[in-house]
């Protein structure tokens, strides 16, 4: 039997997974590794956890489904997109890297604005600066840790250290390279005139290539670390969302996808470069060749209910061990009581300050509406629905661009919630559908490594083979009306608290 192996590099772990050619698992692991923060809204991690976890998961993998490593066809990557890796001469790691939903670089976000011009910035990346991407983190570096940033040899996106590890090459693929703001979006290739007006030299970065192409073998050392045959192909592989893409189907204009993990996102698949000049959601190249992508990120999605759950929710933590079941489980349950609105509680999730719908490294999560008659199961409903009203508020922007949905996935940790699934439901007006096989992002990279070894003529091909809906979750009649005016509200929370913000970010100092 042949094999598919595709691995993720998450924000709070990695996912590595062995598929057959149907699709179906053969074997998975999950390892886990921490999250530092030394600021508020600092986060960084160390690029050494991440191959470890990649490496011991392989291993795993292998042995637990009894696979002979020639029978693995290709190997297919993915991961958290935006990360700064940071290599010397010696491909050693520099420092932690900097990753995704990182806010400190607003002053440099500021720069690039000054250097390449606010306007031109988009006409080129499609998207305009913003602190998450890549190009502000670097300049951050520069201007803070020159001694540092004098040493670096090699610029990495987080899935692409792995690929260093595994095949000694430098390279990556056209959909994570678009979230750097380094990239000519149109081009599919590195902008020379956004790094050279940044100062940042085009040999620091790896060669680009589609996601389905190949991007690398598995050499010895790597062989002997993991268990794979020496030679094996690696594919370009995709960022997160973009992987997630082809692990859900959505390879077609028309399709969409929602993903509830730490972050929030919805991807849809365009034939055209479509760019939102107000930069509230993000344009960048799909993983099927010639498609671009809109897509949004809301910062702090599941990180709420895990904010939640870790600082608020102990009891039901603790009772959840007592049940031996999943403490999510049990306050989804809870919520699921609370009449729709949640008796006038409002939550805005900005616990990592925000991308989409607003591009505000300040803004910060509120409850508003706390009353002594609210309860924590009340506050989980405003978390569920603050998140769902984040998602429909994005939608809105697809829509206004001429990005038409007419399908809806949803995958992530948070498609497993019945309850959260109604209310983005109701708040889309469309069915929202689960998959038989959700692996998400393992399983598309796994596909591109089948499309890149010659499993699969090509991405349209291999998805209508594999992918097959599992659930679908129409909407309630009448809910979508009953939340218009506690979505009205909760747009408005964010205009009206937009001074405060800022006045509170100066107040602390940014912290």
């Amino acid at each position: 039997m042949e094999y598919l192996l595709g691995i993720d590099i998450g924000t709070s772990g990695a996912k590595t997974a062995l598929f057959n050619t149907d699709g179906r698992v053969a074997a998975s692991a999950t390892i886990e590794y921490p999250l530092y923060q030394p600021k508020n809204g600092w986060a960084e991690q160390d690029p050494a956890d991440w191959w470890r976890a990649a490496r011991d998961g392989i291993r795993r993998v292998i042995e637990d489904s009894g696979a002979k490593a020639a029978d693995i066809k290709g190997v297919g990557l993915s991961g958290q997109m935006h990360g700064l890796v940071m290599l010397d001469k010696d491909g050693q790691i520099l420092r932690r890297a900097i990753i995704w939903c990182d806010q400190r670089a607003a002053a440099e976000r500021d720069e690039i604005n000054r250097l390449v011009g606010e306007k031109r910035i988009i006409e080129i990346t499609a998207n305009p600066a913003l602190t998450s991407f890549t190009a502000a983190k670097i300049l951050w570096i520069q201007a803070n840790e020159p001694e540092l940033y004098a040493r670096r040899a090699r610029i990495l996106l987080p899935k692409d250290y792995i690929r260093y590890k595994l095949t000694g090459e430098y390279a990556t693929d056209v959909s994570d390279a678009a979230g750097t703001q380094l990239m000519d979006i149109g081009k599919r290739n590195w902008s020379d005139e956004v790094l050279s007006k940044l100062g940042i030299d085009r040999g620091l970065l790896g060669s680009t290539h589609e996601s389905a192409d190949e991007a690398g073998r598995i050499h010895r050392e790597a062989a002997a670390a993991t268990g794979l045959a020496p030679g094996t192909i690696v594919a370009g592989g995709a960022g997160d969302n973009a992987a997630a893409a082809v692990g859900m189907g959505i390879v077609r204009p028309g399709s969409a996808f929602t993903t509830l993990g730490t972050s929030g996102v919805v991807y849809a698949v365009s034939d055209e470069v479509t760019i939102d000049l107000a930069g509230r959601v993000h344009t960048l190249c799909a993983s099927v060749p010639g498609k671009w992508t809109v897509m949004s990120c809301t910062q702090a999605a599941g990180l709420s209910l895990q904010w939640l759950r870790n600082e608020v929710c102990t009891a039901e933590v603790e009772e959840a061990k007592r049940a031996n079941t999943d403490p999510y489980a049990l306050m989804t349950q809870m919520a699921a009581d609370v009449p729709l609105g949640a008796e006038g509680l409002l939550y805005l999730p900005y616990l990592m300050g925000e991308r989409s719908p607003h591009p505000d490294p300040h803004c910060r999560g509120v409850f508003f509406g706390l009353s002594a008659k609210h309860t924590r199961a009340h506050l989980i409903r405003a978390v569920l629905e603050g998140v769902a009203f984040s998602q429909r508020e994005c939608v809105e922007v697809f829509r206004e661009m001429g990005v038409s949905i007419r399908d809806m996935m949803i995958c992530g940790g948070g498609a497993r919630s019945a309850l959260w699934r109604q209310l983005l439901a109701d708040l889309y007006g469309l069915p929202v559908s689960t998959i038989k096989t959700d692996e998400g992002p393992a399983l598309g990279a796994a596909i591109l490594a089948g499309v890149a070894a010659g499993v699969y003529v090509d991405l349209p091909q291999a998805c209508d083979h594999i992918i097959e809906k599992d659930t679908t979750t129409n909407p309630i009649p009448g809910n979508t009306a009953a939340y218009a005016g506690y979505y009205s509200l909760y747009k408005k929370l964010y205009i009206s608290l937009q001074d405060d913000f800022k006045t509170l970010a100066a107040l602390t100092g940014g912290r």
